[in-house]
């Protein structure tokens, strides 16, 4: 007798071309677990999700117990991401694995750290934290070994990768659709093209799996929501403020600006009235165990609001049997994305803008580029043995960039900060 659920349901509109490895595997054992699952479980016990717990989501993990890292933000976007899947019909271990996966290319400092790293390597293609991940994925974090010797990192199935990819195109693809230069954004290097247009073969152009769409959309849903609570925990956000008519107006201008102007400012003001009158809003938090409780109830009602409206929006319009893939669009309603586009105005009106922040992440950036030029030119030195390896097979000094940021991309808060100062003082 088996005990467990049956996971033959959830692949349904999958595949074997979906579950193909770019390097053919035979299974070690006659385990009954789905490619799928295999998938999931390398990204779990893989180093690079390790490293996540040491990694800034928006305050440094040594500010205190509360604030969230890397990994606990994508522990709970795999949660969301999970519970999306399964009211949708698609394979939920597929879509938790890519939501855990989703943040494994971001470097130390978080988003912090990778506009710096972007700068530092503006002339060799730049850095993006999601082509990073593809790169870590398919090379760097050591699983199977090609027949040339080579990494090809975890080979996930090409279903897995592609759930993965946030941003399924290059730089040159997205700088000519956006007319932008290295800031835009992208999920793959230059030097990956061959493995990535393996994972692409046969999706759509510049069209994200459905998969994918559910990751990015559940980590837009814990990044505004639980990043909104770190803010009020941690003292940055004065929720008093937040329901005063006076403050109001110049409230809704950061918010405006932190969107680009991308939302009509009276749809703004239509999501602050309704966030306002949620049943658990806040009026005042001073951390007593009422408001700590208040405010996780909140957090639990905003993640359900917004992933029930946005599940049933895509079922009904999405007419096919399986959304499977490419079965499927992911449609946000317009109040959904006014709601989590004024929470991610509020942390930064409160948290990003503040004064106090300002010489921190200066400095962060400075350390970062610091390390790297320290890096360069120590000629190989000091660099870990998947990267020293890299180094010694560098053909010229575009490869050997590429190299050091591979290196720091890898690194954690404390041993950015440990070898910055050994290398630099």
């Amino acid at each position: 007798m088996t005990l467990g659920f049956d996971r033959s349901i959830f692949e349904v509109g999958y595949s074997d071309f979906d579950r193909e490895r770019f390097v053919p595997e035979s299974r070690k054992s006659a385990s009954s677990r789905s490619e799928f699952a295999r998938d999931h479980a390398r990204v779990i016990h893989s180093s690079a999700l390790r490293r996540l717990g040491a990694k800034t989501q928006v305050l440094s993990p040594t500010v205190g117990d509360f604030a969230r890292t890397r990994l606990t933000h994508s522990l709970e976007v795999a949660q969301i991401g999970r519970e999306m899947a399964l009211g949708l019909g698609i394979n939920p271990e597929l879509v938790d694995m890519a939501c855990l996966a989703h943040d494994l290319g971001h470097p130390p400092f978080g988003h912090n750290g990778e506009k710096a790293l972007n700068v530092w390597a503006k002339e060799i293609g730049g850095f993006e934290g999601n082509a990073q991940t593809l790169r870590l994925l398919t090379r760097i974090e050591p699983k199977v070994i090609d027949a040339a010797g080579h990494s090809v990192g975890l080979n996930l199935t090409r279903a897995s990768l592609d759930a993965a990819c946030k941003y399924p195109w290059s730089l040159a693809e997205a700088s000519a659709e956006t007319g932008a230069d290295h800031s835009v954004k992208f999920g793959v290097y230059d030097d990956d093209l061959p493995i990535f247009e393996w994972m692409r073969q046969g999706a759509p152009a510049l069209r994200k799996s459905v998969e994918a769409q559910v990751m990015d959309f559940a980590d837009d849903v814990a990044y505004s929501v639980h990043d909104f609570e770190d803010a009020i925990v941690s003292g940055y956000v004065d929720v008093t403020l937040l329901n005063n008519k006076d403050f109001e107006f110049e409230l809704m201008q950061k918010i405006s600006e932190w969107n680009g102007f991308t939302i009509a400012s009276d749809e703004l003001r239509e999501a602050l009235f309704n966030l306002r009158n949620e049943p658990h809003w806040l009026l005042d938090f001073t951390g007593t165990p009422r408001e700590a409780g208040q405010l996780k109830n909140l957090t639990s009602a905003l993640i359900g609001r917004f992933v029930s409206r946005t599940t049933d929006a895509i079922i009904d319009t999405s007419p096919v049997e399986s959304l499977a893939r490419f079965g499927a669009q992911l449609s946000v309603p317009a109040s959904v994305r006014a709601e989590i586009a004024v929470l991610k105005g509020i942390v930064s009106a409160f948290l990003m803008s503040h004064v106090s922040r300002r010489s921190f992440y200066e400095n962060q950036r400075t350390q970062i580029i610091e390390l790297a030029d320290a890096l360069l030119a120590a000629n190989g030195q000091h660099l870990d043995a998947y990267c020293s390896q890299a180094w010694t097979e560098a053909a010229d000094e575009v490869a050997q960039r590429r190299v050091i940021v591979d290196q720091v991309a890898s690194l954690t808060d404390q041993s950015a900060l440990a070898l910055h100062s050994r290398l630099v003082g």
